[in-house]
């Protein structure tokens, strides 16, 4: 476990479609951005802010079937500013289209009337839809649309080109493939995204992961683990994993616990949200 966490994901398509962004950047009004509610920091990509610039932003906080209300509450207070509205919805069987439509064209409300005023009659807002993979962005814009107009996936890099979507008479949508940086310089970071699934398994230290997200549960959820596996909190995080194994019944033909397929059930579940609704970063003020 004192190993440093060392994870290089950035696949060619990325390197494009940053190209890309910053090349239709100028053909859009604003910039919808997709967060990961249970991590609204680790799932921020550093570049798309230097991307968009001074574009206005909808940041909207997908998965929140699976964060826990009152910390996305605190979070969607703490990310919102003059420029910047913030949205918590579940992009999967929420009302989205209403409370989008509405954020946009406030963000876009001076320039509405200032179009009026010329006796223009204001076109559809243009927005970018942008965001690291696997947080819901062909998802959104699908049910936008009315129609299944993207390729969806439940893992990281389906969408891996530009297209224009026609959300309605009022919004015009331009979908990104899920952009993430080239390596990420605070390790904690990384194991976010591995947790909640961002980032392809194959490429990730599961264990470590894994230990980080057994250590917050331990700490913020007890009775999450106490409820769900029927172990006694032990500090011993190998010896808890053993126990986690055993009571789920993970053992080999030789009648030992299978350390291995107990990280990996353990994530698994964690992903399916059997332990409940957990937000992994817990907000504070020094945070922004």
């Amino acid at each position: 476990m004192e190993n440093k966490l060392n994870i290089q994901w950035f696949p060619g398509h990325m390197t494009k479609a940053k190209r890309g962004m910053q090349e239709k950047l100028k053909m859009v009004d604003m910039v919808i951005e997709l967060r990961d509610a249970r991590i609204p920091l680790a799932s921020a990509n550093p570049m798309i802010k230097d991307i968009i610039n001074q574009k206005p932003r909808l940041i909207i906080l997908t998965k929140i079937d699976k964060a826990d209300e009152k910390a996305t509450k605190k979070w969607i207070e703490a990310l919102s500013n003059d420029h910047t509205k913030v949205l918590g919805l579940d992009v999967l069987n929420g009302n989205i289209k209403t409370p989008i439509i509405n954020a946009c064209q406030e963000l876009m409300h001076d320039k509405i009337e200032r179009q009026k005023r010329k006796g223009m009659k204001p076109r559809a807002i243009r927005s970018m839809v942008c965001g690291i993979p696997n947080v819901g962005k062909s998802t959104l814009i699908n049910r936008l649309a009315g129609k299944k107009t993207l390729v969806t996936g439940d893992r990281p890099g389906v969408t891996k080109s530009l297209s224009w979507v026609k959300a309605s008479k009022e919004l015009e949508l331009l979908d990104t493939p899920g952009v993430l940086w080239p390596k990420f310089d605070d390790e904690q970071v990384g194991i976010l995204l591995g947790i909640t699934g961002a980032i392809k398994d194959q490429v990730l230290p599961l264990e470590e992961i894994a230990y980080y997200a057994l250590k917050h549960l331990k700490k913020y959820a007890p009775e999450a683990l106490e409820e769900r596996y029927g172990v006694e909190l032990i500090e011993n995080n190998y010896k808890l994993f053993l126990s986690i194994g055993k009571a789920k019944g993970l053992l080999t033909k030789n009648g030992e616990v299978d350390y291995q397929r107990v990280i990996e059930m353990f994530l698994r579940e964690i992903r399916d949200n059997k332990l409940g609704k957990i937000t992994w970063e817990v907000y504070n003020d020094e945070m922004l």
